[in-house]
């Protein structure tokens, strides 16, 4: 692993072909395009006009990934009230996505990330995770304004932590 700084960003080089990139407070969040759980495109440019909470999450059916996505559900009143569109984002597979929504009621939108370029993106990829698993999401999550400009970045290390929503929320009322 080699950590270099270009003019107050820091990229993580994992391999030749992986390049992560720590996402500011201040830039204007960097578009994707992914599927979600329907099977429809969801583009970020998209939601202009609406303040956006992505969530990147490691895996579906997980403790702690199970907790944290079940705390927005029973919280949604809150996040519509501030105009946020949340979403959820993993490199599960659209079909563990579709499951997982459906088992747990989740009431907001999950995105498969499978190819790993959002994650790989916003600097929110484990280059190693249990089991020797590589290129899992790491939790994390980032506040977008509705103009597209970040203004929360969290990038959690420890998997079994969980996005400061307390912080988040305060973020959200801000830009209303």
């Amino acid at each position: 692993m080699k950590i270099e700084e270009r003019q107050n960003t820091f990229f993580v080089f994992y391999s030749p072909k992986i390049l992560l990139m720590k996402i500011e407070v201040g830039q204007a969040a960097p578009d994707f395009t992914l599927y979600d759980s329907e099977k429809k495109e969801v583009k970020l440019t998209d939601l202009k006009g609406h303040n956006v909470l992505l969530l990147f999450f490691p895996l579906a059916f997980t403790s702690t990934c199970t907790t944290e996505l079940c705390s927005i559900r029973d919280n949604i009143t809150w996040y519509r009230n501030a105009d946020a569109k949340v979403l959820g984002i993993s490199v599960d597979s659209l079909q563990t996505l579709a499951r997982f929504k459906e088992d747990q009621q989740l009431n907001f939108t999950l995105l498969s990330d499978f190819n790993k370029e959002a994650s790989t993106t916003y600097g929110s990829l484990y280059e190693q995770f249990g089991y020797n698993m590589k290129g899992v999401s790491k939790r994390s999550a980032f506040v977008i304004d509705k103009e597209g400009v970040v203004r929360y970045a969290e990038v959690l290390e420890n998997a079994a932590k969980v996005p400061d929503f307390e912080a988040i929320k305060l973020i959200l009322s801000d830009l209303n």
